[in-house]
């Protein structure tokens, strides 16, 4: 294990280098979720993927980061989180470059998929790095609000440069830029970061990552496939089965594995149990908002790519005006009471947003949705602090492991499940409103479970 000392509340000297390197490569794999947003059109054109089948170029992406995530970030534990990261970065940048240069749909979901590979092996180690560099309490607070205004900033900024981009050199520059962005972080790694694992090098829990990596894969196909086509193929029923059977399965090979992959014990914690959920629903929520949005301003308002992206341009500038406070608030506050009021402020602000309509509405959604991700940023910071607060070093890999599969899934299963119902109906318009009611009240439902949930200290 490496810690970084510096002033109690301070970042400085090398920590900060640290800090940057980290930040960087989380801000890339954020940026890749939503990059392609704007550009799905073109890229169908040049590729000939049918309107349906677009969605495929998110989900080969989200797929195996949000499936391998808990095996990568047990197995930084056991032989090196640095090691994992910088050969995550090294896949990713090479992955990239495939996807770039994709000569046929085949081709290009295959560098979306090692891309996604390469991500899981990226965000949780990079992670359990920051956790283990910065000590809990006011530093890790100040690290955690940084790594989080960069999650979110990145895939609004993703939504601005791939309108922009798309607009000026065409979609195939979006992958470039992801295969630049990695190819500049890579040199920094090796030297900067601070080489970390668990002690005793427990023996990898086979079982535990078959298990939960064929469960989170199936679960995740299963919602990605629904999205496309709906939940009436016998391939959606088939895999959902199976997907949440080997999570049952997984729960209980946990319960007797001498060295788990998941600490039930852990997740008995309710911090940890509750903290999870409320990343989940944040997550999941606002990139389901983002989507539905995107399609209205262009399909339904009939704005141009470069216009929609500049709008969520306006909701990552208060992003980051979010995670200059939030670790203030969480301090002043706590993390359970602020991550409470920030789910309530964004499921109400996305409530707002049914006023909404057919000819007019970009100004009350780009206010509605710029101040409710304020409150989602600061949902975000807050479920990182209260789930890997109370938590030893040496099973940092284990509560990191469990935010990043949080972060991973969340962002990969809001679409398949809430957005299928803005697309399959006769009218865009009525099945965006219908998305964004359901989306906040799930959102304001999980704020009140939280609130109940969280009075006691665990």
């Amino acid at each position: 294990m490496a810690t970084l000392t510096s002033p109690p509340s301070a970042i400085d000297g090398r920590a900060r280098l640290v800090l940057v390197v980290l930040c960087a490569a989380q801000f890339m794999v954020a940026l890749d979720f939503s990059v392609l947003n704007v550009a799905l059109p073109a890229l169908g054109a040049d590729l000939g993927m049918s309107h349906s089948a677009l969605q495929w170029a998110i989900t080969a992406f989200a797929l195996p980061s949000g499936g391998f995530l808990l095996l990568s970030g047990r197995l930084g534990d056991l032989y090196g989180r640095k090691k994992l990261f910088v050969s995550g970065l090294a896949l990713f940048g090479a992955a990239s470059l495939l996807a770039t240069f994709a000569w046929d749909p085949a081709s290009f979901l295959a560098g979306r998929a090692l891309q996604g590979v390469g991500a899981a092996a990226i965000v949780p180690t990079g992670m359990s790095l920051l956790t283990t560099t910065f000590p809990e309490g006011p530093q890790r607070d100040r690290a955690l609000g940084i790594f989080g205004t960069l999650l979110s900033l990145g895939f609004t900024v993703g939504m601005v440069l791939g309108g922009v981009l798309t607009d000026t050199l065409g979609w195939r520059s979006t992958m470039g830029l992801l295969a630049l962005f990695s190819f500049l972080v890579l040199p920094l790694a090796p030297g900067l970061l601070p080489e970390s694992r668990t002690p005793d090098r427990p023996r990898l829990d086979v079982p535990g990552a078959v298990t939960v990596t064929g469960g989170l894969l199936s679960l995740i196909y299963a919602l990605s496939t629904a999205a496309e086509r709906g939940f009436e193929g016998a391939d959606v029923a088939i895999t959902l089965v199976i997907g949440l059977a080997l999570l049952v399965a997984f729960v209980i090979v946990e319960s007797r594995s001498a060295s788990p992959l998941v600490s039930l014990k852990m997740l008995r914690r309710r911090s940890i149990a509750l903290g999870n959920l409320g990343g989940l629903i944040t997550l999941s929520m606002m990139t389901t908002v983002v989507f539905v949005l995107t399609l209205y301003f262009q399909e339904t308002l009939g704005l141009s790519g470069l216009m929609t992206g500049m709008i969520f341009g306006i909701q990552g500038v208060m992003s980051v005006v979010a995670g200059s406070f939030a670790p203030k608030v969480i301090g002043r506050l706590g993390a359970r009471r602020t991550l409470v009021l920030a789910l309530v402020g964004q499921g109400v602000l996305t409530a707002a947003l049914l006023g909404i309509g057919t000819t007019s509405g970009a100004l009350l959604a780009t206010v509605a949705v710029s101040l409710a991700s304020m409150f989602h940023l600061a949902a975000i910071i807050a479920y990182g602090v209260t789930a890997t607060s109370g938590v030893a070093d040496e099973e940092q890999g284990l509560a990191t492991g469990l935010v990043t599969t949080t972060q991973q899934v969340g962002l990969t299963i809001g679409i398949p499940l809430l957005g299928v119902l803005a697309t399959t109906g006769d009218v865009l318009y009525d099945g965006v409103r219908t998305v964004l009611a359901l989306d906040a009240a799930i959102v304001l439902v999980a704020a009140l479970l939280l609130a109940l949930g969280l009075r006691k200290r665990t």
